[in-house]
């Protein structure tokens, strides 16, 4: 019974969460091997699963943060579903998420994003640097510094 009772709390919950979002920002649903299932629909185990394309990912989240009615919570959440999946951002996609925190006046999120971005690198030596070479120009138009420059860098 209390399963039951978290599965429809759990999709009314999801329900509640992708209404919000409008419609052409509403990002389609694929899974991915290894990815969050925060808002991704329930699939019946052994179900083929289906890829999206790089470019086609790229291309919606990139819309996503460029969608100027954006709010801060659906900010959050997209960012929050982005950085479940199982890879590193574009810049692309990292530059249109700067720029929307830009936006919505939110100053330390970009700092936040860069720090997760080094996480999600890994032991790849090569990935953050390459990040924030390609960054550089959008951050330093709108000012953001990155965690090395603040001294939050080391735990």
């Amino acid at each position: 019974m209390f399963r039951v009772a978290i599965s429809r709390i759990s999709s009314a919950t999801t329900r509640a969460l992708t209404s919000n979002l409008p419609n052409s920002t509403k990002p389609q649903v694929y899974a991915v091997a290894g990815a969050s299932q925060n808002l991704l629909p329930r699939r019946w185990i052994g179900a083929e699963i289906e890829t999206e394309p790089d470019e086609v990912f790229d291309a919606r989240w990139e819309a996503f943060f460029k969608n100027d009615n954006l709010d801060r919570n659906t900010y959050r959440r997209g960012l929050d579903e982005l950085f479940g999946y199982d890879l590193v951002p574009e810049p692309k996609i990292l530059n249109a998420a700067f720029r929307a925190a830009r936006r919505l006046n939110d100053v330390a999120i970009p700092v936040r994003i860069l720090e997760v971005v080094k996480d999600k690198a890994g032991s790849n030596k090569e990935i953050y640097p390459y990040i924030l070479e390609q960054t550089r120009d959008v951050r330093d138009e709108l000012g953001i510094s990155t965690p090395e420059e603040l001294g939050i860098d080391t735990a």
